[in-house]
């Protein structure tokens, strides 16, 4: 599942992204966190619709990201996962690259596992 969030936004190859597709792995009422200077919450809708417009309007070309750790807690229906990541693409003619922490508390539902909540850090 994790792998499945985080590969919907990457557009390596050319490869367009599948960014519609976080809606589905994530509950409605799901809260993504981005903290550092620029604290903020989403709601899914809120965090997809940005992202979407960035890959969809050819301004992040050959973005990927992937996890460099991680660690998954589950007890009975609920899990908790901590992990760190790394990404690289251009963003606007610039080639970038950085990483971060992320930690994803998921919830069994009887549609299958859902992401309840997602906070990352970006260090660089």
């Amino acid at each position: 599942m994790t792998g499945a969030f985080v590969g919907a936004s990457d557009t390596r190859g050319g490869t367009p992204a599948a960014a519609a597709r976080p809606p589905r792995l994530v509950l409605p009422e799901g809260v993504i966190v981005k903290t550092g200077p620029e604290f903020t919450v989403y709601t899914v809708e809120t965090f997809i619709e940005p992202r979407l417009r960035l890959l969809t309007e050819g301004r992040l070309v050959e973005f990927s990201e992937w996890e460099t750790s991680e660690r998954t807690d589950i007890a009975g229906d609920i899990a908790s996962r901590v992990g760190t990541y790394r990404k690289s693409g251009i963003l606007d003619g610039e080639p970038f690259e950085g990483g971060g922490t992320k930690t994803i508390q998921f919830v069994r539902t009887p549609e299958g596992w859902r992401i309840a909540a997602l906070a990352w850090y970006d260090h660089a």
